[in-house]
């Protein structure tokens, strides 16, 4: 049941991080603060296709 996903910076929309999430628990899309090295900051990162 675990699906591995993608995470995008949601200021510059660069992919950054792969993760992977139990799709039963969590059916929606995820969205998680973390950091980005194009950014220089933590900014929200949202799971991408």
């Amino acid at each position: 049941m675990r699906v591995g996903v993608t995470l995008a910076c949601t200021e510059c929309k660069r992919r950054n991080y792969m993760t992977n999430k139990n799709k039963k628990n969590d059916p929606d899309r995820l969205e998680v603060k973390k950091y980005c090295k194009w950014c220089k900051t933590h900014t929200a990162h949202k799971e991408t296709k």
